[in-house]
């Protein structure tokens, strides 16, 4: 018997080739194991041999598992053939950001201060995911400790930009992105910080979510700051996206009668408007002009609190990281990409009082965007207020490196800040995303919404 609910998006497969899976859906890739047009040892085998043959596939993964993953497999075809698959996913592969703990393969960080580190069992979030049928391909570069958004890293490797050969591909979930917009898996399992899910999904044309902030168990996570991080996915489509939600431990969500007719949404002027680039702007008004002739109605508002808010954030993160990164960067402090030490290592600097205050308004803040958003059915704004920056300018201009990083990580770190769940879009323009951001505990919400506002853009 079937031990899942199919969805109210399941449609007919149809045909496909062994070729076309490399561009599928992950929702489509699972109604096709279903109706028995496609093999899931087949469609590892497919996903490993475009791997190995791929010229930037060093630049991508950090490491394969093929064993696992053949083995993952050939369970979840065995399931599919009586009838017992355990969850739309079962069967599908995905690729995991290398600071997901996985049992007997190396976990490193992208960071030469853990080399070699081997864990004993998996992260629960890939436990969950395996015992839902997901196949794991193997573990994807990112930024060094997943401090950075601008996704390069000398010390491991800086995997490429989809849309620019010369530019960075955001991080720090760098890899995760890389590996499903060059067609080296359907899915990437990230995690997000300050933006390290959406960010890269913006400049890589790729929907990257980031449920509330505890929604998905961190246990097994290598932390960059405890009390931000968070798991997402970065894949093709919402639908993808709620399903993976689902298969990592969430809710499940109906993506039913999504519509945009009535929905409010509010552009919040300040911070998430400012300084945009051209493009980013361009692309953004364009969307935006897409959700009103659908029914969605626009509203503009200034929140100057939330400026308060941004001043917190030299105090609140690289205190936190410092407090667990310390004794790696003080035993090896040259082993690591100069900026990232320098940034964490301004933690060490921040009084415990100042930390606990810090925590204390930023607390506070939250509360009053709460009320000020309320009844809006989103918050909408640019993903990035900039588009990827060219390798060759951050590596020979330090300010340029620092400025960028935090430009990147500007719109995305409201989500955070605020402690809400965040949803990027693409816009149709190459690299320029519109973010949605909901209240806490709105996934099913949030993603309603961007499956009818995906429907418009696309």
């Amino acid at each position: 018997m079937r031990l899942w609910a199919a969805t109210s998006c399941e449609t007919s497969v149809g045909d496909t080739e062994m070729g076309d899976w490399l561009t599928m859906s992950a929702a489509e890739l699972g109604r096709g194991i279903e109706a028995g047009q496609i093999d899931p040892v087949e469609l590892c085998k497919t996903y490993l041999d475009a791997i190995g043959a791929h010229p930037l596939k060093s630049r991508i993964y950090a490491r394969l598992t093929p064993e696992r993953a053949m083995t993952e497999a050939a369970a979840a075809a065995a399931r599919a053939k009586s009838g017992q698959r355990l969850s739309p996913l079962d069967g599908v592969p995905a690729s995991w950001k290398d600071l997901f703990d996985s049992a007997g393969v190396a976990t490193e960080a992208g960071t030469a201060l853990l080399a070699g580190r081997i864990p004993d069992a998996d992260a629960a979030v890939l436990a969950t995911a395996t015992a839902m049928g997901m196949v794991c391909l193997g573990k994807t570069h990112m930024s060094e400790i997943a401090f950075s958004g601008l996704g390069y890293n000398p010390v491991t490797e800086t995997p490429p930009c989809v849309n620019d050969p010369d530019a960075v591909p955001g991080g720090s979930s760098s890899g995760a992105a890389a590996s499903v917009a060059f067609g080296l898996a359907p899915v990437g399992i990230g995690s997000d910080t300050g933006g390290s899910v959406r960010l890269p999904s913006a400049w890589n044309d790729l929907v990257g979510f980031k449920p509330t902030h505890g929604a998905l168990p961190l246990d097994g996570v290598v932390p960059l700051c405890a009390s931000f991080d968070t798991i997402g996915p970065l894949c093709r489509t919402v639908e993808d996206a709620a399903l993976t939600f689902e298969v990592l431990g969430g809710p499940p969500t109906s993506l039913t009668g999504a519509t945009l007719k009535g929905k409010r949404l509010l552009v919040v002027e300040t911070v998430g408007m400012e300084d945009l680039e051209d493009a980013p702007a361009a692309a953004f008004e364009a969307a935006v002009a897409k959700l009103i002739a659908a029914g969605a109605v626009v509203e503009r508002a200034e929140i100057q609190f939330l400026k308060k808010a941004f001043e917190l954030t030299a105090t609140v993160y690289p205190a936190e990281a410092y407090a667990y990164w310390k004794p790696y960067v003080e035993a090896a402090p040259d082993k690591m990409f100069y900026h990232i030490r320098e940034r964490v290592s301004a933690g060490g600097s921040v009084m415990a009082t100042d930390f606990i205050a810090a925590w204390t308004k930023l607390r506070a803040l939250r509360v009053k965007w709460a009320e000020a958003t309320q009844g809006y059915d989103a918050v909408i704004c640019p993903t990035a207020p900039n588009m990827p920056p060219k390798v060759e300018r951050i590596t020979s201009d330090d300010a340029y490196y620092v400025s960028s990083n935090l430009n990147a990580l500007r719109n995305t770190r409201i989500g955070n800040l605020m402690g809400l769940c965040g949803l990027s879009l693409p816009t149709g323009t190459p690299s320029c995303g519109i973010l949605f951001n909901a209240l806490p505990g709105e996934e099913e919400r949030l993603l309603q919404l961007g499956a009818a506002a995906e429907a418009v853009l696309t």
